[in-house]
């Protein structure tokens, strides 16, 4: 019966022993990661949190009391989003297509529904109304 236990008590020494060595005699392993630097621009204002589309086409940046949109293809901001609030964090909602902005210090949450508007050129084609509306219904009933 000692056999047994000594046999055991062999074995669990065994096992702390190698599991020791994998845990102090290892060292991580390094892949080579090249990196190409692809843009730098100066927003003008300090960010404080950034998150980006689904597409990666756009970036948001958060700054103190707005967010800016920041086009990727374009290479500049395209649009600025005004807050009331003092907002130090923002996450981007891929499934809600929702910008989610959160305050430390006063606990405040606040979401901003992200819908793309798309420019349709519609010079030199007929139009009825005011030139400079603010919105423009465009009918494509000429195709055969």
């Amino acid at each position: 019966m000692s056999e047994g236990l000594t046999y055991r008590t062999a074995m669990k020494w065994l096992f702390i022993a190698a599991a020791l060595a994998l845990l102090i005699g290892t060292q991580p392993a390094y892949a080579k990661v090249d990196l190409t630097p692809l843009e730098q621009t100066n927003l003008g204002v300090r960010p404080l949190d950034v998150a980006a589309s689904p597409d990666g086409k756009l970036v948001f940046v958060l700054a103190r009391g707005e967010v800016l949109v920041y086009s990727i293809p374009e290479k500049k901001v395209t649009n600025r989003i005004p807050l009331a609030g003092d907002f130090d964090r923002l996450t981007y909602s891929r499934e809600a297509d929702t910008l989610i902005l959160t305050s430390t210090t006063s606990g405040a949450l606040k979401t901003v529904k992200v819908q793309p508007v798309f420019q349709i050129d519609i010079s030199n084609h007929p139009f009825k109304g005011p030139a400079d509306a603010p919105v423009t219904l465009v009918v494509f009933d000429d195709y055969q």
